[in-house]
């Protein structure tokens, strides 16, 4: 299954009439989770995150989530032994909470069948690139190391290998001269708001397929 949606298509043509159920999970500023949250907010998106699962103690989105009212759960990956221990504990808050679909929002850690057996072909992630190219950490960094002109961002459906899997939607973002890891990500991350939200929309027209 790979649908490649078009970033100019509105959510209007894709909000669905049923709510959809989602579990995210988070890292770091927790940028991409405010701005699922504020889509359901404002209207934008009929879905509720049903609970935040983040792995790092002084990560921001724990404050987000608290301002928002939204429950987070503090899973630090330094407590357990190995990545399928953590991936059967983030499986089992998320059945708890009634998750359908599993988002990975600046989520830093590999994930195992474990998670992607729990929910197949249900889970999603977003990566500050235009996948297939400039997969891994620092995308931005390699993005602007390779001297190319154009770079992006992509939500993709998960699969085992690192940042692979059937792309959902892709913003394209423009290197300019000047640009720096921090103007270019910023830039970056400005799309990725959008897409995350209209990849969200989307997820209810691949229930069948």
């Amino acid at each position: 299954m790979s649908a490649i949606i078009s970033p100019d298509v509105s959510v209007e043509q894709l909000r669905s009439t049923t709510p959809v159920s989602l579990g995210v999970m988070a890292s770091g500023s927790g940028s991409n989770f405010e701005a699922i949250a504020h889509g359901i907010i404002n209207g934008e998106l009929n879905a509720k995150i049903q609970v935040l699962v983040y792995n790092n103690p002084d990560a921001k989105v724990k404050e987000k989530a608290e301002k928002l009212g939204i429950k987070a759960v503090l899973l630090n990956h330094r407590d357990f032994k190995t990545r399928e221990e953590l991936d059967q504990a983030i499986v089992e808050i998320f059945q708890n909470h009634g998750v359908q679909w599993v988002v990975m929002a600046g989520w830093m850690r590999i994930i195992t069948n474990v998670l992607l057996n729990a929910f197949p072909r249900k889970v999603i992630n977003i990566h500050p690139s235009l996948l297939p190219s400039f997969k891994g950490i620092n995308a931005v960094e390699q993005a602007l190391k390779a001297k190319v002109k154009i770079t992006g961002c992509t939500v993709h459906l998960v699969d085992l290998a690192v940042d692979s899997g059937p792309i959902l939607i892709q913003s394209a973002v423009p290197i300019l001269d000047d640009d720096t890891p921090e103007t270019l990500h910023k830039r970056i991350q400005v799309q990725e708001h959008l897409i995350m939200v209209r990849a969200i929309a989307l997820l209810p027209h691949l229930e069948n397929q």
